[in-house]
């Protein structure tokens, strides 16, 4: 009996992970950059990442009046917060983009697509007035989920 609860114990981490499912209905245009519908099922880790604007670590504007610069800072920004969080771009499920002027939007969307390659979140991209500074063009905020790593119990002596 020790041995069936020992092995139901140990395989059930792996089988208690996330599962994260991009799907593009057929009844719904296809998207570029993005998913359509993202679930998630399965104990996950819900995190969420306030929009990130393009300062430097000092908190000086990168790129003024270039939006593609202020995209790479805004993404490297992304990429730390992630990290920092234990996770990675191919964990976020949703991501709300602001820009100061929508034609300019072509730049974002080539930098975004180096980050997320092929596993894309569901995506709302708006224009709007201004940010918090002239300057800035760009804010991104993403929602990620990250499977929760099971606990080690330490064994008893």
């Amino acid at each position: 009996m020790r041995i069936i609860l020992s092995v139901v114990f140990l395989l059930f981490p792996l089988l208690a992970f996330a599962q994260v499912r991009r799907t593009n209905p057929s009844a719904l245009s296809k998207p570029t950059g993005y998913t359509h519908v993202v679930e998630v099922s399965g104990p996950v880790r819900t995190v969420y990442i306030a929009g990130q604007i393009a300062y430097d670590t000092d908190g000086k504007v990168v790129g003024a009046g270039d939006m593609k610069a202020q995209a790479e800072q805004v993404f490297k920004n992304l990429q730390a917060a992630l990290t920092a969080a234990g996770a990675k771009f191919s964990d976020v499920v949703k991501m709300n983009t602001y820009v100061t002027d929508m034609d300019k939007a072509p730049a974002v969307r080539e930098v975004r697509a180096r980050y997320f390659g092929d596993t894309t979140p569901a995506s709302t991209l708006v224009q709007v007035v201004h940010l918090a500074r002239p300057e800035l063009m760009l804010e991104v905020e993403v929602t990620a989920v990250v499977a929760e790593r099971p606990r080690v119990v330490p064994a008893r002596r």
